[in-house]
């Protein structure tokens, strides 16, 4: 006889992994309205004795220059990757998720499913699907331990 290998899913903690989508979208919807105040370049002088020990210079402009390079590059890749999750969606799912995170304005759900002429019971079960779904394509889903 051949003996059934048994398969245990960790459970998801459904709360959690709801809000980490929310914040996903959440920190797509700010990546795509802000720059950082601190990553702006210093104009006022400032004077230093600085010991050369290599042919490196690394002034506080570089330095920032680099870092805002670095945090558009991320912004990008961020935003870039939420956009293709999202666009891997069902039709319905997809609209849920445009119409009620990504929009510009802000949306409450109930004027979302009026929108798009759905019952209030199947918008969120479509939505609850839509962030299963974001949140194991993200790799942001939170486990029960």
């Amino acid at each position: 006889m051949e003996k059934q290998l048994e398969f245990m899913l960790p459970e998801i903690d459904r709360v959690a992994t709801k809000k980490a989508v929310e914040a996903a979208l959440e920190k797509y919807r700010m990546y795509l309205l802000t720059l950082r105040l601190d990553q702006l370049p210093k104009v006022t002088q400032s004077y230093s004795l600085v010991l050369a020990v290599t042919n490196q210079f690394h002034s506080s402009t570089e330095k920032i220059a680099i870092r805002n390079m670095d945090y558009e590059r991320e912004r990008e890749e961020y935003i870039r990757r939420v956009i293709n999750t999202v666009n891997r969606l069902s039709k319905w799912e997809r609209a849920i998720i445009i119409q009620r995170y990504m929009s510009e304005e802000d949306v409450y759900d109930y004027e979302v499913y009026h929108e798009l002429g759905m019952s209030e019971r199947k918008y969120y079960r479509l939505k609850s699907r839509a962030f299963y779904k974001l949140a194991f394509a993200l790799k942001i889903e939170v486990y029960k331990k």
